[in-house]
């Protein structure tokens, strides 16, 4: 998705899935979010819980098409994350982003279907870095890639997603473990999916 094909989404267009702490947007123009201790989307898998307090803000998201969040990532304790979200219903959504586990920020993704799966590889040079996640929606399929400023993209993740009648998405973050993470979102934009995996 290129800048000249793309169109920025104004923040005052999404809704929350949960309210954040705070939230403002910058004279620059950033949204600069803060997140409830405790926030977090997870269904059963693993830890037997589910979580739906992430705060997401989402607009509607049409096959056909790509959408992009960039933002800043400091994080530095256990579970802090932030990315985008893609959500047809409660038990069925998508977020993709960084998340700082185990001492290390990781490029992940976690895949939800009445259960949730989670893929993850360690990036430490992301933290403290402006990213951008995109994810593209052809077909029967959603695709999601990354970069940090001044890389080229990489593949992150792509997975089965048939239409549903109703589809948002947007920027999201979640804090599992603490109060007081403040992340900056620089860029929400939509445009034209990627044309190939490859």
């Amino acid at each position: 998705m290129s800048e000249s094909s793309s169109q920025d989404i104004d923040w005052s267009s999404g809704r929350w899935t949960h309210q954040p702490a705070a939230a403002r947007v910058t004279p620059e123009g950033t949204l600069v979010a803060t997140a409830v201790e405790g926030s977090d989307a997870w269904r059963h898998t693993a830890y037997g819980f589910v979580h739906d307090t992430e705060h997401a803000l989402l607009t509607p998201f049409a096959p056909g098409s790509a959408m992009e969040v960039g933002f800043g990532t400091p994080f530095s304790q256990q579970f802090d994350q932030a990315g985008i979200f893609v959500r047809a219903s409660n038990e069925r959504w998508v977020k993709a982003g960084i998340e700082f586990a185990d001492g290390v920020a990781q490029i992940g993704a976690v895949v939800t279907d009445g259960r949730s799966d989670w893929s993850a590889s360690p990036a430490p040079e992301w933290v403290a870095s402006r990213v951008t996640f995109r994810v593209s929606w052809t077909d029967d399929a959603l695709t999601v890639r990354a970069r940090r400023e001044g890389t080229r993209w990489q593949l992150v993740r792509v997975l089965p997603f048939a239409a549903h009648d109703e589809v948002s998405a947007g920027p999201f973050l979640c804090a599992p473990t603490r109060a007081g993470l403040e992340v900056p979102f620089h860029e929400w934009r939509v445009g034209a999916p990627d044309k190939s995996l490859h």
